[in-house]
């Protein structure tokens, strides 16, 4: 049984079957949290298997177990090439990243990732670099706070959103969670609170973080370092990163472009092993309401 140190990873079992783990292979989880993913792959390598972890935040280093076969990167995972470089490891049997933000983080008030909770308005992945959201919603420009809350909350009211937010600001600072729900409750429609709230949140999140950037550079990467036969699985938790995902494992770039040859067939770096997007069961999602949103594939290169 493994010990979760947050939360049981959503689709465990699924994730690892898809790696389709060699004992004596090398493999990368890109995105460590707890540890749960990088645990259940060391308990299927052998001595000479490898496993490269990357995690930016520092809270993630408590969690990581005793085992020399374990490389452990404190680093953003769109460096994932460099850091394989740096560690002379040319080329990996499979790659893992849960894109959702861990239970941990919703949970810690102090990370300012909820709406459910008060909180500073951080955000950050990485608390040392980077801007936070209260400094998004207070230095944007009208036409910026459109542009992401419509590109990454989906947000249909995205411009009289951010008309009300420059409004608030004009009034007073909007540096936690408490006062950015204040600073909007007019437009959060009671039927839909979080699901609206949840929207506003996560469009600040990914632009905090970079986060579509960074999808695109790690699956690049991915496919350069990925050795034949090697397994990519990717789980995320929303329609944008679900999308670039979809793209890649379907065509070999992020854009979905379709390159065919010369009789009409597909030109395309991978196999999609799963035809269909995998989601969890209603015992998980009962279970873990978290897990509702996630979407996993799994393609193999050829």
């Amino acid at each position: 049984m493994q010990d979760f140190v947050y939360h049981k990873p959503v689709l465990f079992q699924t994730c690892l079957e898809g790696l389709n783990i060699h004992p004596d292979g090398t493999y990368v989880d890109l995105t460590f949290g707890g540890g749960g993913h990088s645990r259940g792959i060391l308990s299927l390598l052998g001595p000479k298997g490898r496993l490269v972890s990357f995690d930016q935040d520092v809270d993630a280093q408590q969690n990581l177990p005793d085992d020399k076969r374990l490389i452990f990167v404190h680093a953003n995972f769109k460096y994932l090439r460099h850091f394989l470089d740096y560690h002379n490891i040319e080329t990996v049997n499979g790659i893992l990243a849960d894109l959702g933000v861990s239970s941990h983080h919703f949970d810690e008030a102090s990370r300012g990732f909820s709406f459910r909770a008060d909180g500073p308005l951080d955000m950050r992945m990485n608390q040392t670099a980077g801007i936070t959201a209260a400094q998004v919603v207070a230095t944007y420009s009208e036409a910026d706070l459109v542009r992401l809350f419509k590109l990454y909350g989906e947000l249909s009211d995205a411009k009289r959103l951010a008309a009300t937010l420059i409004a608030a600001r004009s009034e007073g600072s909007i540096k936690t969670t408490t006062a950015l729900n204040l600073a909007i409750g007019k437009l959060v429609p009671e039927a839909a609170r979080s699901k609206y709230l949840a929207k506003v949140y996560q469009a600040l999140r990914i632009e905090v973080n970079g986060e579509m950037a960074v999808l695109e550079a790690a699956l690049k990467a991915a496919g350069e370092v990925l050795a034949p036969k090697g397994r990519l699985v990717i789980m995320s938790y929303h329609s944008l990163e679900d999308r670039l995902v979809k793209n890649f494992m379907r065509t070999g770039n992020c854009e979905g472009t379709v390159e065919k040859d010369f009789y009409g067939n597909l030109l395309t770096p991978f196999e999609q092993i799963t035809r269909k997007v995998v989601i969890p069961s209603d015992d998980e999602i009962k279970e873990n309401p978290r897990s509702r949103s996630a979407k996993l594939r799994i393609a193999e290169k050829k």
